[in-house]
């Protein structure tokens, strides 16, 4: 395979991918990994309940799916009852929220505690208990 055919083999995986995605600059959507390849549609309210779905890494997409296996079971009917199709999405997208409070925590501090940085380079000889 030449180097020509190998780059025109990449460039139609990549399109494909992103076709799959619905984007042209797909993020993952709790940690924002951007590598087409790591990225995958996760179905919030479970397959067989909802088509909703949201881009996650493969890394992310795991935890979201792990978190679904504490939901209950189907009702066993033959198609879900509006109800319960609402509820497992709503279920979906609490655990959705749980592993999105996680990063928001992580980025809360990073921001404080390059704000604490700033300040000091600013103003070297202030500490920021001198100022409150």
């Amino acid at each position: 395979m030449t180097n020509q055919t190998k780059q025109l083999d990449l460039e139609k995986r990549k399109q494909k991918a992103l076709q799959r995605l619905g984007s042209t600059k797909p993020l993952c959507v709790l940690c924002g990994e951007a590598d087409w390849r790591c990225l995958e549609l996760h179905h919030i309210g479970q397959e067989d309940f909802d088509d909703t779905t949201g881009i996650l890494c493969r890394n992310c997409h795991r935890k979201a799916s792990d978190a679904q296996m504490a939901h209950p079971k189907p009702l066993n009917l033959s198609e879900p009852q509006m109800l319960e199709r609402i509820g497992h999405v709503l279920l979906g997208l609490a655990d959705f929220f749980e592993l999105l409070i996680e990063k928001l925590r992580v980025f809360g501090n990073y921001l404080i505690g390059f704000a604490e940085q700033y300040i000091a380079l600013k103003q070297p000889n202030t500490t920021l208990t001198e100022e409150n």
